[in-house]
């Protein structure tokens, strides 16, 4: 009896949702499937219906959602929103009279609208700050989140989802199915220097005392770790060794560092954890042991060696430290209605985890603050808004050095967070590693002004 209730509270949807589930056929025989909109009313999956009864599943912005909202094809299945929502959108709570006279007339009823968190204004502008590159933008709400954005590119049509399905799966060099914001996994880069940071903060009681001398590169065991272009930073502490995304400093930190503790850290920021998420994703990794050689914890400290992590878990991390340490339960929607607008269900935000105290996150923030105010990020300085962040450059071929991703992850308005931003740009030469701050600038400045 317990395992009934359990499985009628917790675990109904689930097998409601599975793609496996062939109950969900006969639910599209007698509804048409439901509207998804943004949260500001605007269609983005739509059902038509011909003059003889036909049904067309219908994407008015085109690639614009492809991968948060995903696709519906009889056929090929369903990804996204549209598999998450399913049993939603193929349900009816259409007035029960009007259910009744469908029933004698031998028509179907109008599925329930899922209305969802996503700004389609603020996806656009994502879209477009992100052009021709491959990579990934999130958005969302600091204090709530709520995921206002979700852009990955190279991207599809999903009204052409059949005809070009042979086209999209067998194309390796640009995997325009992957949705690059969850499941990318990415080399961090610099934005690592986040979570090294939080280690020594929580290892050392007097890290503002900490001090180095960068001369340009640091050598240890016969590794050498160089600065980003061989910049000299010369005296620092912690403070401006985050700004200044010092390579030398953060190498010589991670030898520091108690590599238990360290894991610990990672873990805490849900490295090699499971996500709160619907969407499909794939998991950050944290490799560092005991056992590892020095080469191998100084190329970690700074962001390279076998770390990896997806746009979307950068994200949750720069939520909790702009939301005072705790990560609130990211979601997509925010309410499911009837037809007609009637809300059925709604939302409201919820804590998952304190992945920091508020102590750590404020100091992180200060030091986010000090990224763009005089270091790296001060691209995004002098704004209507303020911005507090994290840069970051991750080289991905051992071949060449020029080959490296862009990223920026960040909050605006640091005093009181409201819009958590990530970006990540692929393939970037060395001399645009600041790609993405860019872009990210461009699309808050869309949004503020």
């Amino acid at each position: 009896m317990g395992y009934l209730v359990y499985f009628t509270v917790a675990r109904a949807n689930t097998f409601v949702n599975s793609p496996y589930n062939q109950r969900q056929e006969s639910f599209a025989k007698n509804v048409v499937r439901g509207s998804i909109t943004d949260r500001n009313g605007n269609i983005l999956a739509e059902t038509q219906v011909a003059d003889d009864g036909t049904e067309t599943r219908y994407y008015p912005y085109g690639s614009l959602f492809a991968h948060v909202i995903g696709y519906n094809d009889p056929q090929l299945g369903r990804t996204g929103l549209e598999s998450v929502e399913n049993f939603e959108l193929l349900t009816s709570n259409a007035f029960f009279v009007e259910k009744i006279q469908n029933e004698f007339d031998g028509t179907k009823n109008q599925g329930d609208t899922v209305v969802t968190t996503l700004d389609a204004d603020l996806q656009q502008a994502a879209s477009d700050a992100l052009g021709n590159f491959k990579g990934a933008v999130i958005v969302m709400e600091a204090d709530t989140g709520k995921i206002l954005a979700m852009v990955s590119k190279p991207d599809f049509d999903p009204n052409q989802i059949a005809s070009n399905w042979e086209t999209l799966n067998t194309d390796e060099t640009n995997s325009p199915l992957l949705n690059r914001a969850t499941s990318g996994s990415y080399a961090p880069g610099s934005v690592f220097k986040i979570v090294t940071t939080l280690a020594y903060i929580r290892q050392y009681s007097n890290y503002s005392d900490y001090s180095y001398d960068c001369a340009g590169s640091i050598t240890v065991d016969n590794t050498t770790i160089p600065c980003a272009g061989g910049n000299v930073h010369g005296h620092e502490d912690l403070r401006s060794s985050f700004a200044n995304s010092c390579n030398s400093s953060f190498a010589n930190l991670g030898l520091q560092l108690d590599i238990e503790g360290y894991r610990d850290t990672a873990k805490d920021l849900l490295f090699n954890s499971q996500l709160p998420s619907v969407l499909d994703y794939t998991k950050g990794s944290f490799v560092l042991d005991e056992e590892s050689p020095t080469s191998e914890i100084m190329m970690t400290a700074m962001g390279q060696g076998r770390t990896t992590v997806s746009p979307y878990q950068m994200a949750l991390i720069t939520q909790a430290i702009a939301n005072g340490g705790t990560l609130m339960e990211p979601y997509l929607v925010d309410s499911v209605t009837n037809y007609t607008g009637t809300e059925v269900r709604r939302n409201v935000p919820k804590s998952y985890a304190r992945l920091m105290t508020s102590a750590e996150a404020s100091q992180l923030k200060e030091y986010m603050a000090a990224v763009v105010n005089e270091g790296t990020g001060s691209v995004l300085a002098g704004r209507s808004y303020t911005v507090a962040g994290k840069t970051g450059t991750a080289e991905y071929s051992s071949e060449s050095s020029d080959m490296t991703h862009s990223w920026f992850t960040g909050f605006t308005n640091v005093d009181n967070p409201e819009l958590v931003i990530t970006v990540i740009t692929e393939g970037s030469d060395g001399s645009v590693g600041g790609r993405a701050v860019s872009i990210a600038g461009t699309i808050l400045d869309s949004y503020y002004n």
